[in-house]
């Protein structure tokens, strides 16, 4: 087992509030788009992409990034890593991360679920829409955006965080058992998937009856997987992922009270047909996963923002993103 460290699940409040953050990075191509969805609303996406171009800072909502708006792609052959943020995030939630990737020479495609972000929860219990989604943002990737030939199709990857690793996992042919989860909060009714379904009593008959996981749920387009902090875990045991043989870098929080252990990452590595990488974060919460924090947003939203005593997230953040960095190089063979 590997020792680092992880972050925590994300859920920011319907009042609106986004991620006050700052990143230096160098030559990276910057988009902010829609992608189409047949089957509901648009699709908010953003990209982040290699570039030549001359990089200035820009202030997209309340993120400050230093990046070359609408620039050139720099490159063929490029692979692409798509981003799924945790319950009540948005497409900057991992930017950080995103800029890491495409400084690697990675494409990175990040959305913002329809009903599941800051300023929308109406279908925060109806997750498993979520992997079409992440589908429609891959076929736009592939044919829609502007430098979508200088993708290659043979390379895609996915990173999750929370809910987002929940989306992951069924993207890849997981096939949770949801009918799991009303005993499990039984008798877990502080983990944050009970709570989110207690304040939610009004809609949660709708989302029951939803249909589960389809078999065309799962994406054969993606080849690895980055894995932080997966939601409701457990209702993947003890089959669940028995088709989930591609390579997977799985990451806890050691000091997750969102999420706690045993229950969610642990129960997602003990279903893994194949063992994952597998990074248990020494000190880290379940937040510790966001990007890091700049001094105004810490002190608006401190429980988002806020460490246990001496954990450094930035340079967690430094180490981790390097590590998903060179995973997904081995895996997807993207060179480098």
């Amino acid at each position: 087992m590997k020792t680092i460290s992880l972050l925590r699940a994300v859920l920011i409040s319907a009042t609106g509030v986004l991620f006050c953050l700052v990143a230096d990075v160098g030559a990276v191509g910057f988009q902010h788009v829609t992608a189409p969805d047949p089957e509901g609303a648009p699709l908010e996406v953003g990209i982040w992409y290699p570039s030549t171009a001359t990089p200035v800072v820009l202030r997209t909502r309340t993120v400050s990034q230093t990046v070359a708006a609408d620039a050139p792609v720099d490159g063929e052959t490029l692979p692409l890593i798509v981003i799924s943020h945790g319950t009540g995030g948005s497409y900057l939630g991992h930017y950080d991360t995103a800029i890491a990737l495409a400084e690697a020479g990675f494409v990175v495609a990040a959305v913002t679920h329809t009903g599941d972000n800051y300023a929308d929860q109406s279908r925060s219990l109806f997750i498993l829409e979520r992997p079409r989604h992440i589908s429609r943002v891959i076929d736009y990737m592939l044919s829609g955006w502007s430098g979508h030939e200088r993708i290659d199709a043979q390379k895609i990857g996915m990173f999750g965080f929370s809910a987002g690793g929940f989306t992951t996992l069924v993207s890849i042919g997981g096939r949770p058992d949801m009918a799991k989860i009303a005993p499990f909060c039984e008798t877990h009714k502080t983990d944050f998937a009970c709570q989110l379904i207690a304040r939610n009593r009004d809609v949660l008959s709708t989302a029951a009856a939803a249909p589960p996981a389809r078999d065309g749920a799962k994406d054969g387009r993606i080849k690895a997987v980055v894995v932080a902090a997966p939601a409701i875990g457990f209702t993947f045991s003890p089959g669940g992922l028995h088709d989930v043989t591609m390579p997977v870098q799985l990451w806890r929080a050691e000091d997750d009270v969102i999420l706690p252990h045993p229950s969610y990452a642990e129960a997602v590595r003990l279903a893994l047909p194949k063992p994952p990488e597998y990074h248990v974060v020494p000190n880290a919460g379940h937040f510790d996963f966001l990007a890091p924090c700049n001094e105004a947003l810490a002190a608006r939203v401190p429980e988002i923002c806020s460490s246990a005593p001496g954990f450094d997230r930035r340079a967690f953040h430094a180490s981790m993103n390097q590590a998903v960095v060179e995973f997904f190089r081995r895996t997807l063979n993207a060179g480098g």
